[in-house]
């Protein structure tokens, strides 16, 4: 299915650098509102917005820890210099990682079954087979499992990085302030701008605050045709019995569920097809769900998000919250307004 309609993205409202590179803090990002029931759009920043939210709504957070999952390695015995970036950690202890080569044809012939790439201080890695769905991506190996694996990444990585960012900045800047369990390969960027300033003002309007886990994937796979398709890679997420009990009891006294971020729509929606019940089932799960226009939302309400590129499978997701007739207005108002787009750029907020 193609995304809802497609527009050209200047360069210009593309954000080169975080918020606080360009002298303001993480919350004041810009915020567009748009209403459901009205289709109204409202223009405000993100420090905010409270003035949208009421007593009794929940914000659900992803607490993933950002991976610094771009990996600099070289095959063995003079084998080439290869780039791991880290994109799904598998049930088996594997993982799948997009491979290429730095010199020559970046993903050649010098990938191949049985490679073996050292990454420094011990570390390394053995290319077990290429994925069948995605065919960039590799199951890649470590020799380290575990916390050790987690500690040598976090050594030993940079965090990924696409053409648009001006500089290679530090892993703190990829990282929300609540985060806690590492295993993203991407920031979930929707909840960058909250400080620990606003979710307290929050907390003492009566919103109340749940966390989820879903460690997200890579946004893309540097091939045009493959990214067009919107192939969904498995993903795991965790939602533990105290968040599953919130949303059900937000949802049984009239409240809004309101997911903070794309990965905490899947998550919640995943959750709520496995639940025998209103709400959401607790556990520890992987899950392909894709999310498009003619998806019935069963326990999301509302969405705060990122402005999505045009034809990125996050705009099939809008679809199931706004017509694409009222998404394609909104957008148009934001490319007019110079919003700007990508992790350290502005947000949408859908209620």
């Amino acid at each position: 299915m193609a995304a809802p309609f497609t527009f050209i993205l200047p360069e210009e409202l593309c954000a080169k650098e975080p918020p606080e590179r360009r002298a303001f803090a993480r919350d004041q990002v810009r915020l567009l509102v748009l209403d459901r029931a009205t289709g109204k759009a409202t223009h405000a920043r993100f420090d905010r917005l409270g003035e949208f939210l009421k007593p009794g709504d929940l914000l659900v957070f992803n607490s993933s820890r950002t991976l610094p999952a771009s990996l600099q390695g070289r095959g063995a015995s003079g084998g080439p210099c290869v780039e791991a970036r880290l994109a799904e950690h598998l049930p088996d202890g594997s993982w799948l990682a997009l491979l290429r080569c730095r010199r020559g044809d970046p993903f050649g012939s010098g990938l191949r079954a049985g490679l073996n790439i050292e990454f420094g201080e011990g570390l390394t890695g053995v290319v077990e087979a290429r994925n069948e769905r995605i065919p960039r991506l590799w199951k890649l190996r470590f020799s380290k499992t575990g916390p050790e694996l987690i500690d040598l990444i976090y050594r030993l990585g940079q965090p990924i990085r696409y053409e648009y960012v001006s500089a290679p900045w530090a892993l703190d800047y990829y990282q929300t302030i609540y985060a806690k369990e590492p295993g993203s390969a991407e920031m979930p960027s929707a909840g960058r701008a909250f400080t620990w300033k606003l979710l307290f003002e929050l907390q003492r309007a009566g919103i109340d605050a749940a966390y989820l886990v879903l460690h997200t994937g890579l946004s893309s796979y540097l091939d045009e045709t493959l990214d067009r398709q919107h192939l969904a890679s498995e993903e795991e997420y965790f939602i533990s019995e105290p968040t599953a009990e919130k949303v059900r009891r937000t949802r049984e006294h009239g409240g809004r569920v309101i997911a903070i971020g794309t990965t905490v729509v899947r998550a919640l929606e995943a959750g709520a097809l496995c639940a025998r019940r209103q709400g959401v089932e607790a556990g520890h799960r992987y899950t392909r769900l894709r999310i498009t226009a003619t998806h019935s939302l069963r326990v999301v309400d509302g969405l705060l998000t990122g402005l999505h590129e045009p034809e990125a499978s996050h705009l099939e997701l809008l679809s199931a919250f706004l017509p694409a007739e009222q998404l394609c207005a909104a957008y148009e108002d934001a490319l007019r307004l110079q919003y700007l787009w990508h992790e350290f750029g502005d947000l949408n907020l859908i209620l």
